[in-house]
């Protein structure tokens, strides 16, 4: 095994030992002639599960079809440079620019449903964790746009707020609601760790992301990309962002803009300095979206 999970044994925080993933493409850094997300890569890149058949079709899902048809719409494939005993990359499309913003909705209503697709086959193994990187600062490689998904073991504890038991996160979520829709709320907590940071979670509680509706997928699906278009226009075009989905009940998304660098006192204490009231994100989303 390429990796190791390991506890310090007087912070008794987890980290993860992953030595060979120095060694993964990185194109920032101009390591690689090509792209193996493209398409002409299939042959390559063994998939683990796929959206799109062999005349480009949008069923759901199209498991037969050839590894080397490069009519497909979404595929998942296993990381080469894994940290985590399941590691896989779901690439979002064919086109090695277009991001969620750019893509038509129906394309990033299938990304999330893949999402779901991959928690429920991997939920009873471990802790599924969906991520995605978009630009170098927020650690993202290769910029043909994918997102990652980790399966970490369950005797990982995972040091992230949960809003099912956290009395004061659930407060916030009720006090700071910056947007209603249909079937989601988004809302920026009062101890916002990050500038413009936005939350998304369900109304229906008590789910995990597992259970996600095609309805909610639908409603989040059209949430991320108007959060992202409205970010961008604070941000600027390519901003660097994350995102990640909670692995546990009451899922929800969070979004992070990349704009600000740790400093000493952040990464000695744990303890972040947030630059940005944030009732001033939740007011300039309400005015845009």
């Amino acid at each position: 095994m390429d990796f190791k999970f390991l506890q310090n044994p007087l912070s008794k925080n987890w980290v993860v030992l992953a030595p060979r993933r120095k060694y993964r493409p990185d194109e920032a850094k101009e390591e690689i002639s090509f792209c193996p997300f493209c398409p002409g890569r299939e042959e390559n890149e063994p998939e683990v599960y796929r959206v799109g058949g062999e005349s480009g079709d949008s069923n759901w899902p199209a498991s037969n079809a050839s590894q080397s048809d490069a009519g497909w719409q979404i595929r998942v494939i296993s990381n080469k440079f894994p940290f985590a005993p399941i590691h896989e990359i779901v690439i979002h499309s064919q086109d090695h620019h277009k991001n969620f913003e750019e893509l038509p909705l129906s394309q990033v209503e299938l990304i999330f449903k893949t999402y779901k697709q991959r928690f429920n086959t991997h939920k009873d193994k471990g802790q599924v964790y969906i991520f995605h990187n978009h630009g170098e600062r927020a650690g993202e490689s290769l910029p043909h746009p994918h997102t990652q998904i980790a399966v970490i073991p369950n005797e990982v504890s995972l040091d992230m707020p949960h809003l099912s038991i956290e009395e004061e996160v659930e407060e916030v979520a009720k006090d700071q609601v910056a947007l209603e829709t249909s079937l989601l709320e988004l809302f920026c907590p009062k101890s916002s760790q990050w500038p413009d940071e936005v939350w998304i979670h369900p109304k229906r509680s008590g789910t995990y992301f597992g259970e996600i509706t095609d309805e909610e997928i639908s409603d989040l699906a059209k949430a991320t990309v108007k959060l992202i278009k409205i970010l961008s226009s604070r941000h600027g075009a390519e901003f660097p962002y994350n995102f990640y989905i909670y692995p546990g009940k009451d899922w929800y998304l969070r979004l992070i803009p990349r704009d600000k660098s740790l400093g000493g006192f952040e990464i000695g204490t744990g303890i972040f300095v947030n630059t940005q009231d944030p009732q001033d994100c939740i007011g300039f989303i309400k005015e845009n979206f």
